[in-house]
């Protein structure tokens, strides 16, 4: 009992949870934030999907949208506070459903939310490796001459790489990154709004940011006041705001390596979308602003939605400040990835460490950085993988549409939210039952959590959706390079997961394994 007393608080509410302290436990409280902060990373989505939102109801879906859906996205990060405040494990998601669920929560929640991280590494680390290939084309004519598709996958590939040996090399490493990542993020997106704002000869009016709409999906022959508009485009273009601010567990998954997780990881949650709201709400605002005229002296709307923010940066100023824009997001965009990175090397890490991956022996196992070095290149391996059919190029009328990328998107945005839900559920129908840790909602959680699952439930149904019409199966136009490959990938998995729980995992699975003796757990509940 002498050692049991010699361990510290953290560790302590560990073993209690029934696990003994592997991993280093050096990050602090702001590390904590900050992977979090980083993966949402507002000069990453707000870039890499500014088109989505654009095309897809226009600036009202972005200047009206965000803030509304940012609102919701609080409300499910404050119940997920709650829940890693009680239990602050590195299996995080999973981990609460098992406890509050039983097996087969915790196993459908797992997998989710796996599936979901490691999505959204690919998604991120492809979006890196294009803006990065934009910069250098602003910057360079003959490099934007030799643009490709299989360039920008090279170059995703060389990223996935280096994101491996930053992940591998140390955990504190990463903590020190995303200490850096946060005031690069900060500062970064200080001087992109400054020089939108004092750069650029003409802005964009007030009405135009917030009342202006158009439809460049290609459904319902571009109408802007149909129901159709309202209740399918618009809610198209909310996927900017749904997979930016996304990765927030991974506040949850590196509770095991923060100092006083019960009360850091909470925080760490909800500040980083709160931040992460402000600050890209404001971003997105002078985007909207700085939306150039074209040859008419009319907004070039066209122009833009066809060409992103690049498009927006070149028209608006000189190629040369367009250029250090792009340079700012690549670069935040870098830190987003190897944080991605290392939130789904740690989850892959706790769910194998409880059996539940095929090989879990192997990507449980740690290296001598007390890294989970192999998992870490295994979410490397499949993130690549998933993202093969970004090589197809996909034109609809004219214009490239990266619809490969958005449905990688999709999938880590139902993929994640999904796996949310269910312990959200779950702590509302406990009730009272549930034992808080040191932050709590109080009761609140009554209506939060009621909230939080109707949104997952919404947006998860309209993002498995066809973005545009020749992605509708039996339609005239129909043809599988349109297709949102999103479905098929999460209703895929969803099956497959369960016929395997049938056939065998609920056999043998039971959820969170012990890996301290078992008289210490007990010890502490007496």
């Amino acid at each position: 009992m002498a050692d049991q007393r010699e361990l510290t608080d953290d560790e302590r509410h560990l073993a209690e949870l029934g696990y003994k302290q592997e991993l280093d436990r050096s990050w602090s409280g702001f590390s904590n934030f900050a992977i979090s902060f980083s993966i949402i990373s507002i000069l990453a989505g707000c870039f890499t999907t500014f088109g989505q939102g654009f095309n897809n109801g226009g600036p009202i879906a972005i200047s009206w949208g965000w803030p509304i859906v940012a609102a919701l996205i609080l409300v499910i990060g404050l119940t997920m506070s709650e829940l890693v405040s009680a239990y602050p494990t590195s299996g995080g998601i999973y981990w609460w459903a098992s406890k509050m669920g039983g097996p087969r929560a915790g196993f459908f929640t797992g997998w989710l939310n796996l599936i979901g991280l490691i999505a959204v590494t690919a998604s991120v680390a492809y979006g890196c490796a294009t803006f990065f290939d934009l910069t250098l084309s602003t910057l360079s004519q003959g490099w934007s001459d030799g643009y490709s598709l299989t360039r920008v996958f090279w170059i995703f590939l060389l990223f996935l790489a280096l994101a491996v040996l930053l992940n591998v090399y140390s955990g504190h490493l990463m903590a020190v990154m995303n200490n850096v990542s946060v005031w690069w993020h900060v500062v970064g997106a200080a001087v992109i709004v400054v020089l939108l704002v004092v750069v650029p000869d003409h802005h964009q009016s007030v009405s135009y940011v917030f009342t202006e709409r158009f439809n460049n999906s290609g459904y319902a022959d571009g109408s802007t006041s149909s129901p159709t508009y309202w209740l399918l485009i618009v809610p198209f273009g909310l996927l900017l705001t749904q997979y930016t601010i996304t990765g927030f567990d991974a506040s949850a998954h590196l509770s095991e390596e923060t100092s006083a997780a019960s009360k850091a990881a909470a925080q760490g949650i909800w500040r980083s979308i709160f931040y992460s709201a402000i600050g890209g709400w404001i971003l997105l605002l002078c985007f909207l602003f700085a939306v150039p005229n074209g040859a008419d002296g009319r907004p070039d709307n066209a122009g833009v939605g066809g060409g992103g923010v690049a498009y927006l940066f070149t028209n608006a100023m000189s190629s040369g400040w367009a250029g250090v824009i792009l340079l700012i997001s690549t670069v935040g965009q870098f830190f987003c990835m190897t944080s991605c990175m290392t939130s789904a090397s740690r989850m892959t890490f706790a769910f194998s460490r409880d059996g539940a991956v095929p090989g879990s022996r192997l990507w449980s196992s740690l290296s001598k950085n007390k890294v989970p070095a192999n998992a870490v290149l295994l979410v490397a391996v499949v993130s690549a993988l998933i993202t093969v059919p970004a090589l197809v190029e996909v034109d609809v009328n004219g214009v490239v549409v990266p619809v490969a990328f958005y449905a990688v998107v999709s999938v880590a945005v139902i993929g994640l939210y999904l796996a949310f839900l269910i312990p959200i559920w779950l702590r509302w129908r406990m009730g009272d039952a549930f034992t808080p840790g040191s932050w709590t909602l109080g009761r609140r959680y009554r209506w939060m959590n009621i909230v939080a699952v109707v949104e997952i439930a919404v947006i998860s149904v309209y993002f498995i959706l066809p973005f545009v019409p020749g992605g509708v199966p039996f339609s005239a136009d129909f043809d599988w390079k349109f297709v949102n490959y999103a479905p098929i990938l999460t209703l895929g998995s969803l099956l497959v997961l369960g016929v395997w729980w049938q056939v065998s995992a609920r056999h043998w699975f039971t959820g969170p394994k012990v890996t301290i003796d078992k008289a210490v757990v007990d010890a502490f509940g007496e």
